[in-house]
């Protein structure tokens, strides 16, 4: 009697789109290289892709080589990696590694086109080790290929060690002085940008008298002198 198949496989709801186990469970399992200019851009894809944000993948496809093949349909159609290719563009790179997922409907490469971003935004960070991680990386010389910002590395205190560490600062800035970073809803973020201009605009341009050459923190000094003078106690 024949042994039936113990290939790895699950029975899902898209069973009825008759796909085998094995195909459902490996739709793309070969690699192979194909032009840039054969794969189509999905019309569909709600991800958007910063110049900033390409110009990273460029540079991690540079130090560590190409390591996500782009997933596309069989008619070259990208269903995940649209970054990926936009940064091969940017390089120069005739030709990227693709996996083809073979029998998915329309309905179900649509899915996967959103849920390939989604589900990474879904997980989070263990902020204590992240930042061990990052601090060690930074040491390293390579906390620049890891994603974060410049400005998100120095809100962690990433590779900031006391004053000499820190970056130069603009022009008119003095010491001592006292970065604040706050969290806001954007509602609360247009009120705050919205109090700063009206007081900007009240404070007048910046003269050689004023000691903070940061108008934006002078304006916010100013907010809250106001504020403290109007709820003063006695």
């Amino acid at each position: 009697m024949q042994q039936a198949s113990k290939e790895p496989g699950f029975v899902g709801k898209n069973g009825h789109f008759g796909l085998s186990e094995t195909a459902r469970t490996w739709p793309a399992d070969k690699v192979e290289r194909r032009p840039v200019r054969d794969l189509v851009p999905s019309a569909r894809n709600a991800r958007l892709h910063s110049d900033d944000q390409i110009e990273q993948i460029a540079a991690s496809i540079s130090e560590f080589g190409w390591t996500a093949p782009v997933l596309i349909d069989e008619a070259g159609n990208i269903i995940a990696g649209h970054g990926r290719v936009l940064a091969a563009e940017l390089m120069g790179i005739g030709e990227v590694p693709t996996m083809v997922a073979r029998g998915w409907s329309d309905a179900m490469k649509r899915a996967y086109l959103i849920a390939d971003n989604k589900l990474t935004e879904n997980g989070g960070w263990d902020q204590a080790l992240l930042r061990i991680e990052l601090n060690e990386l930074a040491a390293l010389g390579f906390d620049g290929l890891t994603g974060f910002s410049e400005i998100e590395l120095r809100e962690m205190g990433i590779g900031v060690e006391g004053l000499d560490g820190m970056p130069v600062l603009s022009d008119g800035e003095h010491s001592p002085f006292l970065q604040m970073t706050f969290i806001l809803l954007e509602a609360q973020g247009a009120t705050v940008t919205k109090a700063i201009e009206a007081a900007s605009r009240a404070l007048g341009p910046l003269t050689e008298a004023n000691e903070n050459k940061n108008q934006n923190g002078n304006a916010l000094a100013e907010i809250c002198r106001a504020y403290l003078g109007a709820h003063a106690t006695s």
